[in-house]
């Protein structure tokens, strides 16, 4: 006959073992087949993404069907800007390879509203460098303009400095950009 202490270290191990089992039958249960199958991960996630609609596109999706604009927006300083960043979701204006709606083009003082979402301030690289950008409302003030001015009324939205530019060589005021 064992002891009330060796019945209950028995018990204990018994008791482990089967949480143990239980675990391990639970643990192949919820694991998924494919896990593992390529490393520690769920192989069959690459499948899934891979079925996933695309929602956005890069620029190139747009240069297709948009050739005056790509031209214009890659000789640009916004040529590293995407076009959804202005115009919305890829997916909101193709599926399928095919125009299913139109994407909403800015007029008037909401494409000033869209350009000082970046433009609103200089931006500070270190403390003693600015990046050169635009600084609205000081801009406008510079340029002796009334502060209502809209941005496209002196530049092109996808390449803004080419309608100065163009004005800059038609006045031989040239100067490096």
């Amino acid at each position: 006959m064992l002891s009330k202490h060796a019945m209950r270290i028995i018990l204990v191990v018994i008791s482990v073992v089967a949480v143990s089992g239980v675990g391990l039958l639970v643990k192949a249960q919820l694991i998924p087949k494919s896990f593992g199958l390529y490393g520690a991960y769920r192989a069959d996630a690459i499948d899934e993404e891979a079925q996933r609609v695309v929602r956005h596109g890069t620029n190139a999706s747009c240069f297709g069907c948009h050739p005056y604009e790509a031209k214009t927006h890659l000789k640009g300083d916004h040529k590293t800007i995407s076009c959804e960043f202005c115009h919305g979701t890829y997916s909101d204006h193709v599926k399928s390879g095919k125009k299913i709606a139109d994407l909403p083009v800015k007029k008037g003082a909401e494409i000033t509203t869209l350009c000082l979402r970046c433009h609103n301030t200089e931006i500070k690289a270190r403390s003693t460098i600015v990046i050169k950008t635009v600084a609205m409302p000081d801009h406008l003030e510079q340029q002796k303009v009334k502060l209502t001015h809209n941005c496209n009324q002196c530049h092109n939205v996808h390449a803004p400095l080419k309608y100065i530019n163009e004005a800059k060589k038609i006045t031989g005021l040239m100067e490096e950009h």
